[in-house]
């Protein structure tokens, strides 16, 4: 079994939940591994973004967002609403406020605790399986990476391996 992995570095906006399409990227990354059949990780070490599967919308909102992306963030808003105010949830409390401002972290910065939950909730990564050397997404499907922090513009870093033959 061959084992091939790169990275993607990728720059997220401020005050809006940034979806990266990744499609295209990791398809280029399945053929220069020179793997045929296998699967294809896609992941976020960052606890406050996501990978999915997902077709694309086509459609735009007044966003910016593609209308499925924009209905996926507003679905959240009934029971994880983003973190407006401080005291809107138990987290962060004085000890993780301490630690993030020995570590450069204001405290703005530490309250994005939709981002956490809403990350938790979908999931860090995704497998595809690889056939015949490509990532098998059907037609319509994509690849996005979700930074759904929202408190500043952040550098983010999604990881791609390949295993098979």
């Amino acid at each position: 079994m061959m084992v091939y992995r790169e990275s993607i570095e990728l720059h997220s906006n401020h005050k809006m939940t940034t979806f990266h399409d990744l499609t295209d990227q990791v398809q280029d990354i399945v053929a220069r591994s020179g793997i045929r059949d296998g699967i294809v990780v896609v992941y976020s070490r960052h606890t406050t973004c996501s990978v999915i599967t997902q077709e694309s919308a086509f459609d735009m909102s007044m966003t910016g967002l593609e209308t499925l992306q924009q209905d996926f963030i507003e679905s959240f808003e009934s029971f994880m609403p983003q973190q407006r105010q401080e005291g809107m949830y138990l987290h962060p409390g004085p000890k993780a406020l301490e630690f993030a401002e020995k570590h450069d972290e204001d405290a703005r910065g530490c309250h994005n605790t939709d981002a956490h939950l809403r990350s938790a909730l979908v999931g860090r990564s995704e497998t595809i399986v690889v056939i015949d050397g490509k990532a098998d997404l059907g037609s319509f499907g994509h690849i996005y990476f979700i930074d759904f922090d929202q408190t500043r513009a952040r550098d983010r870093v999604a990881q791609v391996q390949v295993l098979g033959e």
